[in-house]
C-alpha cells in the first residue's frame, strides 16, 4: 500500500471519528462500518505497547530505525534533519538537553509533539508544539512513521531523527540519537563546540569511558528503566523485586557521589553523558515516579542529600557550560500531566510537591 493510500484511508477514518463522536445519525450499522474502517487504517490501529512477560515483568521493546549520521545515505548537512521529541518522555528529554548544550538550533530543526493519545500516540496539538507537523502537515506522529514504512507496526516513540531529503526515519533509538548529537554535526559548528576539541571536558572522555559505561549499564537497567518496571509491575512479586533494585541503585549513586573524584558531577568537574542520562529520571522522581509509579520508599529531596545537590546543581546551572539547558528543557507541568494520564487516566493532575525542585542553596 502506498503512502497516499494510507493517508486516503485515514482521512475517511477521521470523518468517521467525527461522526462517531457526534449525536447525529447514529445507529448500529454505522458503528459496525466505522469499526471496520478503523481496522483498515494503518494510523488508527491500536498502538503496540511495551510487553509484560509471563512473570508480570515490564520489558522495553527495541527501536526499529537504527541508521546513523554521518553515513553515505545520511551525511551531516545543515537544514536537512528534524528532531521530533516531547518533554514528558525522559528519553526524548535527553536529546533536548544535548540539542541545547551543543547549540544545534541553526543546524537541524526541533519539533515538539504533544502528550500521548491512547488511540494515535504522540500528536501535534498546538497546545504543546505546533498544531500540525511543519514538514508534512501531519496530525499524528504515527503518520510520519508510516512515511518511512507504510507497513510499519512498531512502537511510535520519541525522539525520532528524520531526514527530509530522503523522506524517511534515520533513527528512533534515544541512546544512539544523543551520541549522534554529541558529534555528528560538529563539522557544521564553531571549533569551540566540537567534541574533538573538548578533551577531558567532552561528553564521553576517553580516560573515564570504561568506568562511565559500566555505571550507565546498571543505571539504565535499574533506575532509568527501573522506575517503569516498578510502575508497570502487574504482580506484587515483580513490584517488590524491582522497587528494591531501584532503591539499592539510588543508594549506590548516593555513595558514588560521596567520592571527591565524583564531584560536582558524576565523573568530576565536567558534565558527561552519565549526568544527562541520569538527570532525566531523577528530575521526574519526586514529582511523578514517587507517587504515580509507586516508587515511594524514599524521596530524592529528603533522603538522598548528595544526589539531591547534584540534581539542583544541574537544574539551576546557567553558566557558559550549560547555558541553562537543563532548566529550559524541564517542564514540570507537562511531566505531571503526562504521567498522570498514563497512570490515573481521569484528567486529575497532582498538585505537589511544592516546589517541584528546591532552590540551589
Amino acid at each position: 500500500m502506498t503512502m497516499q493510500s494510507v493517508i486516503r484511508i485515514h482521512n475517511l477514518c477521521l470523518q468517521n471519528w467525527a461522526l462517531e463522536h457526534s449525536n447525529f445519525l447514529w445507529n448500529r450499522d454505522q458503528d459496525i462500518e466505522i469499526q471496520k474502517q478503523k481496522s483498515q487504517c494503518g494510523i488508527c490501529k491500536p498502538l503496540p505497547r511495551d510487553p509484560v512477560d509471563v512473570n508480570s515483568q515490564w520489558n522495553h521493546m527495541p527501536s526499529q530505525f537504527r541508521d546513523r549520521i554521518p553515513s553515505a545515505r545520511f551525511p551531516a548537512e545543515k537544514g536537512r534533519y528534524v528532531l521530533y521529541l516531547n518533554y514528558i518522555c525522559p528519553w526524548a528529554h535527553r536529546a533536548a538537553i544535548v540539542f541545547a548544550l551543543k547549540g544545534l538550533g541553526d543546524v537541524l530543526d526541533l519539533v515538539e509533539v504533544d502528550g500521548r493519545d491512547a488511540a494515535h500516540g504522540w500528536f501535534f496539538s498546538g497546545r504543546s508544539g505546533p498544531e500540525r507537523d511543519p514538514v508534512y502537515g501531519a496530525k499524528w506522529l504515527k503518520e510520519i512513521y508510516l512515511r518511512a514504512d507504510p507497513k510499519y507496526n512498531g512502537r511510535i516513540t520519541v525522539p525520532l531523527l528524520w531526514d527530509t531529503f530522503n523522506g524517511t526515519a534515520v533513527n528512533n533509538e534515544a541512546a544512539e540519537i544523543i551520541h549522534m548529537l554529541f558529534d555528528a554535526f560538529d563539522p557544521l559548528l564553531p571549533p569551540e563546540r566540537r567534541e574533538i576539541n573538548k578533551g577531558v571536558a567532552g561528553f564521553r572522555p576517553a580516560h573515564i569511558l570504561t568506568e562511565m559505561d559500566s555505571l550507565l549499564s546498571w543505571v539504565h537497567d535499574t533506575v532509568n528503566n527501573g522506575v517503569y518496571k516498578v510502575g508497570f509491575a502487574t504482580s506484587q512479586a515483580s513490584y517488590d523485586e524491582h522497587v528494591n533494585k531501584l532503591f539499592k541503585s539510588l543508594d549506590r549513586l548516593e555513595d558514588h557521589l560521596s567520592q571527591p573524584k565524583h564531584y560536582p558531577y558524576l565523573f568530576g568537574q565536567y558534565i558527561t553523558e552519565a549526568d544527562i542520562r541520569l538527570y532525566t529520571t531523577i528530575i521526574r522522581f519526586d514529582v511523578a515516579y514517587y507517587t504515580l509509579f509507586k516508587c515511594n520508599k524514599k524521596m530524592i529531596r529528603l533522603d538522598y542529600p548528595r544526589l539531591h545537590a547534584w540534581l539542583r546543581r544541574l537544574y539551576w546551572s546557567d553558566g557558559p557550560e550549560t547555558g541553562g539547558a537543563f532548566r529550559a528543557t524541564t517542564h514540570f507541568d507537562l511531566i505531571k500531566e503526562g504521567y498522570s494520564a498514563v497512570t490515573v487516566g481521569n484528567g486529575v493532575v497532582p498538585a505537589g510537591p511544592e516546589p517541584p525542585i528546591m532552590p540551589l542553596s
